[in-house]
């Protein structure tokens, strides 16, 4: 680009710019998008800028930044936001800290205890049937879930922790 040429661009660019940015201001509602936008569009103008300077050049960096923006928009470009972002997944590790203090705790309880919580939690059998290989009545299953539970969370508090809540569920 000739000195002449360059010289003309700044001068549109200086004179221009505030108009150009209220445009891309509109179009993206973020201050740095905004700037992001009308840079890319001015860097494209300059390029064809001995083509379009004897034309309206301002209407084709207001339509160059309405088709970027739209391509941006079909990218799915991310965009500054009031919320922070989705947490990572859980900790491999926590995981496993939490197993083993399920596993010291499990041990911490009583055999009968111990038994109700693993036939109905890790065998998923029905209460019924249970209380059938326990010897005792349903009522009495579940009573025992009830309290071998309250006993396992005294024994180990981080079991209903929020964090342990996130990582076990599906």
């Amino acid at each position: 680009m000739d000195p002449e040429m360059r010289a003309d661009f700044t001068a549109f660019v200086a004179s221009r710019s505030a108009s150009l940015f209220r445009t891309a201001m509109a179009l993206t509602g973020h201050r740095q998008q905004a700037e992001d936008l009308l840079q890319t569009a001015l860097a494209r103008t300059v390029r064809h800028w001995e083509r379009i300077r004897d034309g309206r050049p301002e209407a084709y960096v207001r339509t160059a930044m309405y088709r970027q923006c739209t391509t941006w928009w079909r990218r799915g470009r991310e965009r500054p936001t009031d919320r922070l972002p989705e947490l990572p997944g859980p900790d491999a590790m926590a995981g496993v800290d939490l197993s083993l203090a399920l596993i010291a705790g499990l041990r911490q309880l009583a055999p009968k205890h111990r038994a109700v919580l693993v036939l109905r939690y890790l065998e998923d059998l029905p209460t019924e049937e249970i209380a059938e290989i326990l010897g005792c009545g349903a009522s009495t299953v579940r009573s025992q879930t009830a309290r071998a539970l309250d006993r396992l969370r005294q024994l180990c508090p981080d079991l209903t922790a929020p964090t342990a809540v996130q990582e076990t569920s599906p």
